[in-house]
């Protein structure tokens, strides 16, 4: 350790392979929580490159709990989160739309860190019981075209570093690694993100992984399209920026986006879009990133026609009677 946290005093990167031993130390108690702070700090400091990223994320999922859903090709639609918008769950909502118009989606989530409600807790509030089995999961594909894995069930080594993360209180490198340590490895993700930023930097992790990815970030500051401003759009082969109108949509107010005051108010919401009683904002902007991201498995098809299909999912009840499958599988 003290060679790795002289390299970043000096304002050095490390290798991708250094930063996959230092994380595979941090597994095996080697250190100390001081220097496991120390070592978060530099690279906060200096600035968090993508091998660096790239080589905790092989730390997390060579110690972590794999998963097989071979011979499925799936997807993962998730935000980074820290927006600070404290919306309903639109990424969530927007995996049971694309499961019901026909597409595998293997989700990957947690509790909610800073909105009201996290993936986890409106899958719970379902009444569903999460588990790392990989036959129950592929039979939740299978059965329901959707899977459900909680994080801290599959990535042990950010154990490690929780009591260091919660004494720090700032964002660390494990802030950004969430979203690329799904252990089922999708073929294809959809990613919203807070800022530009982010957006550079997902997207060289992504191409050097070999995802088959969507990354998106309304102007706003919100991680989804969000429809209240501008956004853009960052595939694999082009960027685009585009406004609400350009998708025929009208835009929506911050507002109307709100996932309430509490889990209940957040769970009702999610309930209504998927059994077609939201209002228009509502659903509208959970069809627009079901659009994306099944945009990712048929790219011969125009957006436009890829959010059409997450319509008829939800208004012909088909993404509803997806989700109340998956709860019977998964209680």
């Amino acid at each position: 350790m003290k060679q790795i946290l002289k390299k970043l005093v000096n304002h050095s990167d490390l290798t991708r392979e250094e930063a996959r031993e230092v994380m595979i130390n941090i597994t095996k108690e080697q250190y100390s929580n001081e220097q496991i702070a120390a070592l978060l700090m530099g690279l906060q400091v200096k600035g968090i490159v993508v091998n660096e990223i790239l080589g905790f994320r092989d730390a997390l999922l060579e110690t972590g709990r794999p998963v097989d859903l071979s011979p499925y090709d799936t997807i993962d639609i998730v935000g980074t989160g820290g927006d600070g918008k404290n919306t309903f769950n639109i990424s969530t909502c927007a995996c049971f739309v694309v499961a019901g118009a026909g597409y595998k989606v293997s989700k990957h989530g947690n509790y909610g860190a800073t909105s009201i409600s996290g993936a986890s807790n409106v899958i719970e509030g379902l009444g569903v019981k999460f588990t790392n089995d990989n036959d129950k999961l592929l039979r939740s594909l299978e059965g329901s075209n959707i899977t459900y894995m909680h994080a801290p069930l599959f990535a042990y080594g950010m154990k490690f570093v929780a009591p260091t993360r919660k004494a720090l209180q700032i964002p660390t490198i494990f802030n950004l690694l969430g979203p690329l340590v799904n252990p089922c490895r999708p073929k294809y993700q959809l990613l919203g993100v807070a800022n530009l930023t982010q957006m550079r930097l997902y997207s060289n992790v992504n191409h050097k992984i070999g995802v088959k990815f969507g990354i998106v970030n309304s102007y706003d500051g919100y991680d989804e399209i969000s429809l209240t401003s501008g956004f853009k759009v960052n595939t694999n082969d082009n960027e685009e920026v585009l406004s609400p109108s350009d998708l025929g949509m009208g835009t929506s107010r911050p507002d109307e986006l709100f996932g309430g005051e509490t889990k209940g108010d957040a769970k009702q919401i999610f309930l209504n879009v998927l059994q077609n009683k939201a209002t228009a904002s509502q659903k509208d902007v959970v069809m627009t990133n079901a659009g994306y991201a099944i945009h990712l498995f048929e790219p011969d098809l125009s957006v436009f026609e890829c959010m059409m299909k997450a319509k008829e999912s939800i208004e012909s009840g088909k993404a509803y009677e997806c989700m109340k499958k998956f709860v019977e599988l998964n209680s």
